[in-house]
């Protein structure tokens, strides 16, 4: 027996990555999942996921006994979101949980950021959020259960310099995620954040990129207070179903995954 038994869950920015590791834990714990990915192109310094991501992942999902859906899905669209989110409750039969995972990043200083940058950040990393909370509440709300969880990052809790855009999308998760669980408190649904810290994945380090610089991990290593570079997108989902499997009593919260970095903030 699992803890999630009988549970759906819907994972944005599922193919790879965090959303990857998300997936498998929900489904090792007896969840069936959706994922959902796969965005149409942008400026990026690195590659999105793919379509042969989602299916990969759903894939190993299967492997775990789980059922697994896998759709193309770019959070900037709100049609499509509403869509994917009416195609899980048809397809499984409820919505129980919700990942708002779906992000990307951008670095440089603060006035060399594009107006093109900046949109693919906010519609992306916050207006992603809005939709895919706006769109999984109302089922939530009429099954009177949700567990909502929404990635932001260490860097939504500090100023990191040349990550400011990005960091505003994650300051701005955590504003969102707070008021809705306060308006869904009272109807059997918790919000909650995980702010992790840099993650290996394909974000920050692309496929076959195994060879990172010493410089640059000795650099890492020296910014956190637990001596190590990154951690793992299966750190994240530890803390993912603490959050998930809680009884109804910690909303509003945000967990940061941080190798000690809480240690420097208020």
């Amino acid at each position: 027996m699992g803890l999630l038994d009988g549970r759906v869950a819907f994972i944005t920015g599922g193919a790879r990555g965090q959303g990857r590791a998300h997936a498998l834990a929900l489904a090792a714990e007896g969840a069936n999942i959706v994922i959902a990915d796969a965005p149409r192109p942008m400026n990026l310094t690195y590659p999105l996921g793919t379509e042969d991501d989602l299916r990969d992942t759903a894939k190993q999902v299967e492997e775990l006994g789980a059922v697994c859906i896998p759709i193309t899905l770019d959070v900037r669209e709100p049609d499509a979101v509403n869509a994917a989110v009416a195609e899980t409750v048809s397809s499984l039969g409820s919505l129980d949980i919700l990942v708002a995972n779906a992000g990307v990043v951008s670095t440089g200083p603060l006035d060399e950021v594009t107006d093109e940058t900046w949109n693919q950040l906010m519609d992306t990393n916050l207006t992603g959020v809005f939709h895919t909370f706006r769109a999984a509440t109302p089922v939530m709300r009429r099954q009177r259960f949700g567990r909502i969880v929404a990635t932001s990052s260490m860097g939504g809790r500090m100023g990191i310099p040349e990550l400011a855009a990005y960091n505003a999308t994650k300051w701005g998760v955590i504003g969102l995620a707070k008021s809705l669980a306060l308006e869904v408190a009272k109807e059997g649904i918790t919000v909650n954040v995980i702010c992790p810290t840099t993650t290996r994945t394909p974000m920050v380090q692309p496929v076959g990129g195994d060879d990172v610089p010493d410089d640059l991990v000795r650099r890492m290593m020296k910014a956190n207070p637990i001596p190590q570079p990154w951690i793992e997108p299966e750190d994240v989902s530890r803390g993912l179903l603490y959050l998930v499997t809680d009884p109804g009593v910690i909303t509003g919260s945000v967990l940061e995954i941080g190798l000690g970095g809480s240690a420097r903030i208020h």
